[in-house]
C-alpha cells in the first residue's frame, strides 16, 4: 500500500488549503487513514482521523471546528481540508493508513504513511 500526500503551499493566516491523500489500496474501504503533523525537533503529533467507513472522525483539540476530514467513497482518496489557518498550523503533514476498523489517534496505528507535504502560513 502506498500514500501520496499533496496540496500543501504556503497561506496567509485565516486562508484554506486542502490536502489529499491517494491511498492506493485494493479497498481503499478496509482502511481507516489518519493526519499527523510534524515541525523540526517535535514529535510527529495527530491532528484528524476518519474511519474506514467514513462514519466516524476525530480531531486533536488544536485544529478542531476549523479542519475537516473526509474521504471519497468511490475512489481512493482521503482529505483534510484546513480553514481559518494559523501560523502554528505550519508543519511538514502526514497521512497515514491501516486496515482496520474504528479510529486511529496515535502513530502505533498506522502501518502506512506517505511522504508528507508542507503547510506554511505566514504574513
Amino acid at each position: 500500500v502506498q500514500l501520496q500526500a499533496s496540496g500543501g503551499g504556503w497561506v496567509q493566516p485565516g486562508g484554506s488549503l486542502r490536502l489529499s491523500c491517494v491511498v492506493s489500496a485494493r479497498t481503499f474501504s478496509d482502511y481507516r487513514v489518519g493526519w499527523f503533523r510534524q515541525t523540526p525537533g517535535k514529535e510527529r503529533e495527530f491532528v484528524a482521523a476518519i474511519s474506514r467507513s467514513g462514519m466516524s472522525e476525530t480531531y486533536a483539540r488544536s485544529v478542531q471546528a476549523r479542519f475537516t476530514v473526509s474521504r471519497d467513497t468511490t475512489g481512493n482518496t482521503a482529505y483534510l481540508q484546513m480553514n481559518n489557518l494559523k501560523p502554528e498550523d505550519t508543519a511538514v503533514y502526514y497521512c497515514a493508513s491501516r486496515a482496520a476498523d474504528g479510529l486511529g489517534l496515535d502513530l502505533d496505528e498506522y502501518d502506512y504513511w506517505g511522504q508528507g507535504t508542507l503547510v506554511t502560513v505566514s504574513s
